[in-house]
């Protein structure tokens, strides 16, 4: 019998297929190896299934979007974790983290921790200004578990952030059925040990859930300028009033975004952080056309 299901667990070689409410156990045909294919957890698939017998992945249908670390497909939206201290907030951080999850097509939530280890009320009002600020740009931003729960429904959502911001803890208190351990943190490099076994969605809230390792920097997938543009949704909206259709937003004239810069309606962080990482893909381009000039 062939039926059709979401991959819900991947361990030891096998895969967990759920649906209609009933999990299988599944191992995946040879003739995806020899395609260069590998089922991952999220993804949608086509399987036989016999009484009594192990159960066969035959097709994996299309995806529409996929992490590789974990390896996980068909993500709706994915929680960014930053806390306000140990490890210190970082907007350059956090701007990488939405950068390679606009590249991806993934929505983001951004979650923040430790609120209540704030020295001072101004101190707040900080985050409260840092919150107005994102949401214009189309970000949600939640100070708390319950608020953020609500948005969890009917949705495939996968939780990110940086080592020692309180990713597991705060997994442990919403789901405990994920049974996370919590790294240690430790003080001279100042990041904790992630424990992931292998990968599962979980369901919570009327959703499903999924936890993804810490890590403290992020490879950020975007390697050319029109996708770092694209990746800034406030500068690629405004950059449409550009003179020049590959505009850098740096040295060109008639630049729309720079405009919007001195008019203050594009924060000035995330465009220094906008250059910083023009930069870093003009430095790698030089450092591959230098390698091939000397292969030459």
């Amino acid at each position: 019998m062939i039926k059709n299901g979401r991959i819900i667990k991947s361990l030891s070689g096998f895969f967990y297929v759920e649906t209609e409410g009933t999990v299988y156990q599944t191992r995946a045909r040879g003739n995806f190896r020899k395609k260069g294919m590998k089922p991952v957890v999220g993804d949608f698939v086509s399987f036989s299934h016999e009484e009594n017998s192990e159960g066969y992945i035959l097709e994996l249908h299309e995806r529409k979007n996929g992490l590789v670390r974990p390896a996980i497909a068909n993500i709706d939206q994915a929680v960014i974790i930053m806390s306000t201290i140990n490890p210190d907030f970082s907007l350059n951080l956090l701007d990488r983290f939405l950068v390679f999850l606009e590249h991806k097509g993934i929505q983001a939530i951004i979650y923040i921790s430790k609120m209540d280890l704030l020295g001072n009320e101004a101190e707040r009002k900080r985050y409260e200004k840092f919150r107005e600020d994102y949401q214009k740009i189309g970000y949600e931003i939640f100070f708390d578990t319950s608020a953020l729960m609500k948005n969890l429904r009917d949705k495939v959502t996968v939780f990110m952030g940086q080592t020692g911001a309180g990713k597991t803890t705060l997994l442990n208190k919403i789901a405990p059925e994920m049974k996370l351990e919590t790294g240690e943190i430790s003080d001279k490099l100042g990041r904790g040990r992630h424990t992931t076994r292998h990968v599962e969605l979980f369901e919570l809230a009327g959703g499903l859930i999924a936890d993804t390792p810490g890590f403290s920097s992020l490879d950020y997938e975007v390697d050319n300028i029109p996708d770092l543009n694209e990746a800034f949704p406030e500068i690629a909206k405004v950059s449409q009033g550009c003179k020049f259709r590959e505009c850098t937003h740096t040295h060109e004239p008639e630049c729309a975004v720079k405009q919007a810069l001195e008019n203050h309606e594009i924060l000035e962080s995330r465009y220094t952080n906008y250059l910083q990482l023009l930069s870093e893909i003009n430095k790698t381009r030089e450092s591959y056309a230098k390698k091939r000039k000397k292969q030459i």
